[in-house]
């Protein structure tokens, strides 16, 4: 089991690997290269939740990546992030395109705007290492 996946508890519910053509076609629908960690993660599980530490996850998959953005309207909102996933609440987790190193930002569903995203990691893996530790 790689790193980035034994982050997750034993009841976790992550789905199988994403096709080659999946990760290509969310590549291309949403304009942007997807980070190289994250795509490798999205490899072995495309998306699933479960509990990180005490934190829950969900990650989208990629064919709903460029559905669940349009539907938050994420590039009207707050332009530059592209949703991957949630904390199962009211918030959700984006990457922040405005920089080539598209760190990780959590933003709010409702009220979603740039001034309210928080910088939350440097990269995917650092991102899961962080709720794997955070309480």
């Amino acid at each position: 089991m790689s790193k980035m996946t034994n982050v997750f508890s034993k009841d976790s519910s992550l789905n199988e690997g994403a096709t080659e053509s999946a990760l290509s076609a969310a590549a291309v629908s949403l304009g942007i290269e997807l980070p190289e960690d994250y795509v490798s993660f999205l490899r072995l599980h495309d998306g699933g939740e479960g509990f990180v530490g005490q934190n829950y996850l969900v990650l989208f998959r990629a064919k709903e990546l460029y559905q669940f953005n349009q539907e938050y309207e994420s590039a009207r909102y707050a332009p530059g992030l592209v949703l991957f996933g949630s904390d199962g609440s009211g918030e959700g987790y984006a990457f922040d395109t405005r920089s080539r190193a598209q760190p990780i930002v959590m933003v709010p569903f409702v009220g979603m705007d740039l001034r309210y995203a928080r910088p939350t990691a440097s990269s995917f893996t650092d991102f899961l290492q962080k709720l794997r530790t955070s309480p």
